[in-house]
């Protein structure tokens, strides 16, 4: 009978371990909207004084590619009270990876106003350590078409047509994560609320 009462125990471990992590982790957040629709531009805004957006939710995502349209208006231009800290990346769309947490595995265009320009960025986490690379800029009103793709240990990241390629570190065949929406910062909180577009493809 005890050596029963092992067996099961066991088992039930091995079931509990099978769950995916990235449920477990989805489960712990709280989802402030709706989901987007595919194929629907969604406003989201950031208030001023903070850093998340309005329609933060979290959801589970497997991607072998992610595809968007972002709108910025003029709440895009800000100034930093740190001149230093406009060189800060904000956070625009992206995934988390690896069935892990954004900070350990993650991939997503970030963008910041700097130098009189709307620039964009790919800004990736592996295992818990942060790159970035320039991509190009953004036009104030206009649309821009934005991607990334998973092939093996490389993202792709395309901003309108144009590629560039960023490591990848994670094991899972896709990015095996969850969403990661728009934030503020960087060190600062938004300075004004800041507005901005986006239609998931």
């Amino acid at each position: 009978m005890k050596k029963n009462l092992v067996i099961l125990s066991l088992v039930a471990l091995s079931l509990a371990s099978c769950e995916k992590k990235v449920d477990s982790i989805v489960a712990g957040m709280t989802n402030k909207s709706a989901p987007m629709k595919i194929g629907e531009f969604v406003q989201f805004t950031i208030p001023k004084g903070d850093q998340f957006s309005d329609r933060s939710t979290y959801s589970a995502t497997n991607y072998q590619q992610q595809s968007f349209t972002v709108k910025f208006d003029s709440s895009a231009i800000y100034q930093t009270i740190i001149p230093a800290n406009q060189y800060d990346i904000n956070k625009l769309f992206g995934f988390s990876d690896n069935n892990a947490k954004h900070h350990e595995y993650s991939a997503r265009f970030g963008w910041r106003w700097s130098d009189n320009s709307l620039q964009l960025f790919g800004y990736v986490y592996n295992n818990s350590v942060m790159s970035f690379k320039e991509l190009g800029t953004a036009k104030i009103g206009a649309e821009t078409q934005c991607s990334i793709r998973v092939d093996n240990d490389t993202y792709i990241f395309t901003l309108n047509g144009k590629e560039t390629k960023m490591p990848r570190e994670s094991k899972t065949a896709t990015a095996e994560g969850y969403k990661l929406y728009p934030y503020f910062g960087g060190d600062e909180l938004a300075p004004h609320l800041i507005t901005l577009w986006i239609k998931e493809l």
